[in-house]
This record gives structure tokens, sequence and C-alpha cells, in this order.
């Protein structure tokens, strides 16, 4: 005779085949981070609670009317704001590729190198073409004539200035055009081979030929590197960036795709200033 057994009950079906739960979205992290900045020189605060996420191998322009903050959140990034002895940071962070770039541990020499800056006005040293492009790579140290040449037609390349200046390196840099002395600067900052270039009104004083030239170079570069561009040209803010950032009396007002920003901007007064009523 066979008994059976009382199985006991479970207390939940069993499944079989059960997917696993689908992982978490992974948050893309900028390049540049900054996370709720504050700025001051002296007892004047500048910006307040910036927030921002610079994505990399992108164009970023920064947009606002003068006297809202964007050229000293430029000067943030690379810490050219130490230069001034009553700038202080009041609270936040920028971090780069995940480090604060304030931190004590930081040398602001190296920081400068990874992150070049190009004026609003073209500032060529009192020096030969091929001098102007190799200053850096020599205050780094670099002294064999071969690893310099070779950095030299590469910047110029990258500029776009080459062919244009390849048989006159050792003439003068104040003897170009401005177009031509702010491609030079371009390529100065590029022969130490940053990561971020920063741009400060880089056509403010050129004629539209050259500014043409200079926006080009600008879309092309953003294949390597990471750019940050201050504008009040709003047409050139829309020809060259990827994403924009508006600011108003120190504050970060919006921040989206360009194409977003000046189509169908989200606050009233990103619309009222792009459409002319202000600024």
């Amino acid at each position: 005779m066979v008994t059976v057994l009382d199985m006991p009950e479970t207390t939940s079906p069993i499944t079989l085949n059960q997917p696993a739960p689908a992982p978490e979205p992974e948050v893309e992290r900028g390049m540049i981070e900054i996370d709720r900045l504050g700025f001051a020189y002296g007892n004047h605060q500048v910006l307040h609670d910036v927030s921002l996420s610079i994505p990399a191998r992108a164009v970023t322009a920064f947009i606002g009317p003068s006297g809202c903050g964007k050229t000293t959140l430029l000067r943030c990034l690379n810490r050219m704001n130490d230069l001034i002895d009553s700038a202080r940071i009041t609270g936040g962070a920028i971090r780069i590729e995940g480090v604060d770039i304030n931190a004590p541990s930081v040398d602001v020499v190296d920081l400068r190198r990874r992150v070049g800056m190009v004026f609003q006005k073209s500032n060529p040293f009192p020096k030969s073409i091929y001098d102007n492009v190799a200053y850096g790579l020599r205050i780094a140290g670099v002294t064999k004539r071969a690893l310099i040449d070779e950095a030299v037609e590469r910047s110029l390349r990258s500029a776009a200035l080459w062919d244009e200046v390849k048989d006159r390196l050792h003439v003068s840099g104040y003897g170009l055009s401005g177009g031509q002395q702010q491609r030079l600067c371009i390529a100065r900052a590029l022969a130490v081979e940053p990561e971020i270039v920063l741009m400060d009104e880089p056509c403010s004083a050129l004629d539209p030929i050259a500014t043409a030239k200079v926006e080009e170079l600008i879309r092309q570069l953003k294949q390597q590197y990471t750019i940050v561009i201050v504008t009040h040209n709003m047409q050139q803010a829309g020809r060259c960036s990827d994403h924009t950032a508006f600011f108003y009396l120190g504050r970060l007002i919006e921040f989206d795709l360009t194409t977003k920003i000046f189509s169908n901007p989200g606050q009233r007064q990103t619309e009222e200033y792009i459409t002319g009523r202000f600024g």
C-alpha cells in the first residue's frame, strides 16, 4: 500500500525563467560639473547658486546681457579669477572629470594646460608665429626641436592656419590680420594638448569673413575638444553651439539644446532675451 504524504503549501508561487529586473539607467556625467556655485568680487555677489553639466566634445554657449556673470563663470573654469585679489567662491564646486578644481591638491598650472583659453581680443606675443605656438611647450619643458616642430605644424593645421603661414613661420605674429591673429591664439592654446578650450567672445573684434572662419573652426574642433564659448551674438550661438545656457543677473535661467532654446524656450525671460525685448 502506497501512502501519499501531504505536501506543504507554498506561500508564493514559483515562477520559472523570471526576467531579472532592468538595471537603473546610468546618468551620463558631464565633462564639467558645476554644482550650486556662488562667486563674488569683494562684497559684490556675481554668481548665485549656478548648477550646470557641460558635455564632452560639444560646444556649449553662454549667453545673456552684459553683467550677467557669463564671463566670470567661464574664468572660473580654469581659475583665471585667482589672479584677482578680491575674487572668491562663496559656495558650491566645479568638477572636471570628477575632480574638484579648487581643491588644495590641484596644480593650477596643470589645470590651465588642460583647460586652454582664447580671449576676446587676440593677444599674440611679440614673437614669431612659430615661437607664439611653441611658447607653452617650452614653458612646459619641451626642448627637442623635432617635437616642437611637429606640435607647431599640428596646432596650426588644427587652427586652419597652416596653409596661410607655413612659408613665413619666423615672421612676427603681429604681421597677421586680425582673424589670423585670433586663429594663431587658438593654435597656441591647442599646442599643449588641452582637453577643454574656453573662448571669451572670440569673434567680437573680427570682420564677417574672419568670423565665419573662426566659427567653422569651432565646429571642427569639437570633434576633439570640449568647447565653452561666451558670446553676445545669438546668431553665432545658434550657428556654433550644441547646448546653450542663458544667464540673467548672475543666475542660470535655462540650459538646454541650442535648437530648443532658440525655437521653444522653457522660460519667459529666455524668450524675451532671444527675441530682443531686452539685453
